[in-house]
């Protein structure tokens, strides 16, 4: 089964900035209560999520108490200038995310009403930005949507046609060639958004090059409901739906080839669950040849592949310092990145339907038998590390005691945080040292070894692979670490600038490695880790959420890195 995502497929940027400047004024505006005018965008889920943080919407200003103490945010879809008066008149703060290409639409009207123009607005009129641009045109202004509507317009004798954002580009055409007939000198502009244009034309496309189309997004969203329609006139079957869960009453098994694509206030991780969904009845469709990729799925989910993981990068650690390789110190890495990880994500799990990853339904379903799990696996850990020396227990002792103390409130109140977590960039950066820790430092303090440049040097190149698959996870997971207040490295620098610091790091790396070759201070193994950059170099550049990959399989290709480390020692001992 091919799987196809629309790269238009998500939040257009009217949406993204809305989403962005109300996450930015949670933070900013923490004495006042905060407001939205209306949903902030089509997308239910996403109002939740923004309800848990404190922002609630509002249909009227008169649901909001203390005016003088709160924050009223404008969405993307704008609001009327009058209406706008009475709001600002209140002493409510306004934070104004109307969209610039709907306040373009706005400029347009307002000129043209103030010439004495008719403004017909092409669109649904019981859409809020339609309701707004009417707003603009002071009484002179007629909204419509089919052609039959253009039948029963009055005599005009100066027209002025502008498009909602939202509208599709055929359907406008049609319309306005119609009034064009009745109205010769009306002035037409083609406002529908760029970005609108993009995506309908992409999920036409996709409909005919596509045996099936699913289009994700909310039930009360203009533009999702418009590319359901457009794709369906192709004739290729279309399904709408706002959750992965509705795909349950979706057969999917008459189609080899799947499109997927979403509205413009559809969120990434609703679109990840969509494709991790349909990934899954792939495998169940191909059980022979599905059955090899299910086990490594059920390996990712469950984290263990990463303890796997874990394993390899001590080996491959061990063989750099010149250490022998020892299958307990393999077992306790292992044991331990796969307690640590499963307690995490124990603790910071969230209810199944809002932002989850694809390992947090199996996590809510089974939470029991991953604690037992977690548990026996430190034991094993530290049962395994005594076996090792009472300073190799100790150390995992106070290793273990550092992770559980992660996502625990340590600190009464919140001044700067209360918990690790809530320190920018820490989840990147604690859990690469802990990987290093545990893989590079403790075999060869644990031997006797003192600290020395081959341990420094094996320990920068577990950090730094460690850290860098982590980064690279969280830019794909960017937008939803923001709507969770999640401060990931990416979210504190952006996309581009953390993309910038991979690179600085991998460059590092590398030099590292082959310096530290050449200087006589690591083995030759040396050489031949320069491989794991190179795989994240192209990670970094493929590893996409438009590629169509599923969440499990993008995260399983990032920590293959861990066993690519492996796999260079296997390549080293033959030489």
């Amino acid at each position: 089964m091919e799987i196809k995502l629309a790269k238009s497929a998500g939040f257009c940027m009217g949406v993204r900035r809305a989403v962005d400047t109300a996450l930015e004024i949670t933070q900013s505006e923490t004495g006042r209560k905060i407001f939205t005018y209306g949903p902030l965008i089509h997308n239910p889920q996403t109002i939740e999520l923004f309800k848990s943080r404190g922002v609630q919407p509002v249909n009227d200003m008169e649901e909001i108490e203390d005016k003088k103490n709160a924050v009223l945010i404008i969405r993307a879809h704008g609001i009327a200038p009058e209406e706008r008066k009475r709001i600002k008149a209140s002493g409510v703060k306004i934070i104004d995310c109307t969209c610039p290409k709907v306040g373009y639409v706005q400029a347009i009207i307002k000129k043209h009403n103030a010439l004495g123009y008719t403004l017909i607005i092409v669109g649904d009129k019981e859409h809020p930005e339609v309701n707004a641009l009417l707003g603009y045109a002071g009484g002179r202004g007629i909204a419509l949507n089919s052609l039959e509507e253009v039948d029963r317009l009055p005599a005009l004798k100066r027209v002025c046609v502008v498009a909602q954002t939202t509208q599709t580009s055929d359907d406008y055409e049609a319309i306005v060639e119609k009034i064009r007939k009745t109205y010769p000198d009306a002035v037409v502009f083609n406002t529908i958004c760029s970005s609108t244009q993009e995506r309908q034309t992409e999920v036409v496309s996709l409909a005919r090059a596509m045996e099936a189309v699913i289009i994700v997004g909310g039930r009360n969203s203009a533009n999702t409901k418009r590319l359901a329609d457009l794709a369906a006139r192709t004739g290729t079957p279309a399904y709408q739906i706002e959750t992965a869960a509705e795909l349950e009453n979706v057969d999917l098994q008459p189609y080899e080839r799947i499109g997927v694509s979403a509205g413009a206030s559809t969120p990434n991780w609703i679109i990840d669950q969509v494709i991790d969904k349909i990934s899954s009845r792939r495998a169940v469709k191909y059980k022979a040849a599905g059955a090899l990729f299910s086990l490594w799925v059920a390996a990712i989910k469950t984290d263990v592949y990463s303890a796997f993981g874990a394993a390899c990068l001590c080996a491959a650690a061990a063989i750099l310092q010149g250490l022998p390789v020892k299958t307990l110190d393999m077992a306790i890495a292992a044991f331990f990145v796969y307690g640590m990880h499963v307690i995490n994500r124990l603790i910071g799990v969230r209810p199944l339907g809002f932002i989850s990853s694809f390992r947090e339904e199996s996590y809510l379903r089974h939470p029991r038998l991953y604690r037992y799990a977690a548990i026996l696996s430190l034991v094993a850990a530290l049962a395994l590390s005594f076996l090792n020396g009472l300073f190799s227990f100790i150390f995992i002792l106070l290793m273990s005691g550092a992770g559980v103390l992660y996502n625990m409130k340590i600190l009464p109140g919140k001044i700067f945080f209360s918990r690790l977590k809530d320190l920018p960039g820490s989840k990147n950066i604690f859990m690469a040292a802990a990987w290093g820790a545990v893989t590079a430092m403790l075999p060869a303090l644990a031997a006797g070894n003192s600290a020395n440049a081959a341990m420094f040097i094996a320990f920068c190149f577990a950090f730094g692979i460690v850290f860098i698959r982590s980064a690279m996870s969280d830019i794909l997971e960017m937008q939803s670490d923001k709507l969770i207040g999640r401060e990931t490295i990416p979210v504190v620098f952006g996309k581009p600038r953390t993309k910038i610091i991979l690179n600085i790091i991998s460059l590092a790396l590398l030099f590292l490695l082959l310096f530290s070759y050449f200087a006589g201070k690591t083995s030759s193994l040396a050489l031949f880790l320069p491989v794991c950059i190179l795989y994240m170099w192209i990670c970094l550049t493929l590893c996409d959420r438009k590629a169509g990959l599923s969440g499990v399989a993008t995260e399983g290709l990032l920590e293959t890195v861990y066993i690519i480390a492996g796999l260079c020692v296997v390549a080293w001992s033959f030489f």
